[in-house]
């Protein structure tokens, strides 16, 4: 049976797609390696013999920027969806031990600042009041192929006009200000604008997540906009959900929803390769040697596992080979769960805290630690002290563990993508021993209570969930890999140099993040370019 559309990988971002392909009219078929559809968005037991029953996140574990469109259109909510919002957003745990809730109420985090930081106080509020701006200008951006630079004539002024309207309430203090926030550092952003360490660590736990670069490097800053994007059913600014039942429950009511329209999944389903003929892709080639056939073929994969892996190389220039060669990579970031059998208490938490409040915190370090490091990654070691965002989900979600457990997932960064010394294989126990102690010290069930856990270093993230060098945004978020350079240059609106071929994930405009807006932008081009007889 032939296709209109194979997509390849049941991610978000390709399961998006192929909603939105489906529902054009074309006969689409997804086919996903793993056993379990989802990507980085899954849920997971962590250990089924130790601790069944006991699932979490895998990877991706926050719902921020899932855009309302999506959420509409696919109607996750009657699929399934359930997300919490999150109160506070954000709670960091300095290294002097406070414990700095980030409320989403403007008025009580007024008073939380005044209490830690009353000179601070009317800055922040200032800083952030001007922030929100800055972001709500990027919003028009988020759903909207970048602009075709390479474009001449009648469409390239076409393109320009459209791009300047898309921009037309950007004036010339926000320009200037975007261009720093695109390319300046954020720890000397925050020691410009405030004095208080706790607050620069707040902002910093929320900012740089995933992410290359320490504070005061250049670049860093654009972290600080990103995450102030809409996300959630209402697009609120800087949206944080939980979702009911971990990450996997909206793919499964995206996997749902695509089945509704006539879409087909297969799992186990690895592709091995692409055929081209004359320059056209026309079928995929899976690792059993089977070949399906279709008019166009979609890949969630990231651009290096696409470009490198999957076409055939005497199929591309050798200049774009090149420059996807030259992207950005090698993941910072690492993810550890856990299970306990007793609920993990933050030592300093009040314990008459709502459950939403005991359930979020980040070890935070201060920012010249951050940078340091950061520092250290570079250099392939492993810092003594990490910077771990801890979400314990099963406070606020009975369906994650059974009665009496507890399940606790942690992001580690930075981290190098290889050791200097031997490579991850060699020193995963080491890298979970130190997070055991370090954790251990702000929760002392990690030390007492532990029945299971499971270590992801970067090198793992790559060989179970299919991401080049563990990169969870498919490619750095940097201002050379951004909006109409990302992946690269002149091949940015999600087609390929092979014609009927196009990616749809994350390493596409606008980045990573659980937000579908890579697929449904993917989604748009195709049906635009079949309208138009392109392919």
């Amino acid at each position: 049976m032939n296709y209109d559309a194979i997509v390849i990988g049941a991610g978000h971002n390709g399961l998006t797609a192929a909603f939105y392909l489906a529902r054009a009219g074309l006969r689409t078929l997804v086919l996903e390696r793993r056993h379990v559809i989802g990507g980085c968005a899954v849920t997971e037991e962590i250990d089924a013999q130790a601790a069944p029953g006991c699932r979490v996140s895998t990877a991706s574990y926050m719902a921020s920027m899932l855009r309302p469109e999506i959420i509409r259109d696919l109607e996750l909510g009657r699929h399934g969806l359930r997300m919490i919002a999150s109160e506070p957003g954000v709670q960091a745990v300095t290294p002097d031990g406070m414990i700095l809730p980030w409320w989403t109420d403007p008025a009580r985090f007024a008073t939380e600042l005044a209490r830690f930081s009353p000179r601070d106080a009317h800055s922040f509020l200032a800083m952030e009041r001007r922030l929100r701006a800055l972001a709500r200008h990027l919003e028009p951006l988020f759903l909207r192929a970048p602009p075709d630079i390479a474009a001449g004539g009648v469409r390239g002024f076409r393109e320009f006009l459209s791009t300047a309207w898309q921009l037309r309430g950007v004036r010339g203090r926000d320009i200037s200000e975007l261009v720093g926030f695109a390319t300046g550092s954020l720890g000397e952003y925050l020691d410009r604008h405030l004095e208080s360490p706790h607050l620069k660590s707040l902002i910093l736990a929320n900012s740089l997540y995933g992410k290359h670069g320490g504070p005061y490097d250049a670049g860093t800053l654009f972290g600080l906009l990103f995450h102030l994007l809409g996300g959630g059913s209402e697009s609120k600014q800087g949206f944080m959900g939980h979702v009911v039942g971990g990450m996997g429950a909206i793919t499964q009511a995206m996997a749902t929803a695509c089945r509704a329209q006539g879409v087909e999944i297969r799992v186990n389903a690895p592709v091995a390769t692409l055929r081209v003929r004359a320059g056209r892709g026309d079928a995929v080639v899976l690792e059993d040697g089977s070949e399906i056939e279709a008019r166009v073929i979609v890949s969630n994969a990231d651009p290096k596992r696409t470009y490198l892996g999957l076409v055939p190389s005497a199929e591309l220039p050798p200049e774009f080979l090149a420059a996807v060669r030259g992207i950005k990579m090698d993941g910072p970031c690492a993810k550890f769960n856990l299970v306990l059998d007793a609920e993990p208490k933050l030592v300093g938490m009040d314990e008459r805290a709502p459950a939403l409040q005991r359930c979020l915190y980040t070890i935070t370090p201060w920012l010249q630690d951050a940078q340091q490091i950061y520092d250290a990654a570079k250099r392939g070691e492993v810092a003594d002290e990490l910077w771990i965002d801890v979400i314990v989900p099963s406070l606020i979600d009975d369906t994650l563990a059974p009665p009496g457990r507890h399940v606790m997932t942690c992001f580690v960064q930075y981290l190098p993508y290889k050791p200097a010394r031997g490579d991850w294989t060699a020193s995963r126990g080491q890298l979970e021993q130190r997070l055991l102690a370090q954790l251990s010290r702000w929760v002392p069930q990690v030390a007492s209570a532990c029945v299971a856990t499971r270590v992801y270093t970067p090198q793992d993230l790559e060989q179970v969930l299919g991401i080049t060098e563990g990169n969870i945004f498919h490619g750095d978020l940097r201002p050379d890999q951004l909006w109409f350079m990302r992946p690269v240059p002149a091949h940015a609106r999600y087609a390929s140099p092979v014609r009927a071929l196009y990616l749809c994930g994350a390493g596409t405009h606008p980045g990573g993040g659980v937000t579908g807006a890579p697929g449904f932008n993917a989604a748009r081009r195709i049906l635009a370019d079949i309208k138009t007889r392109r392919i």
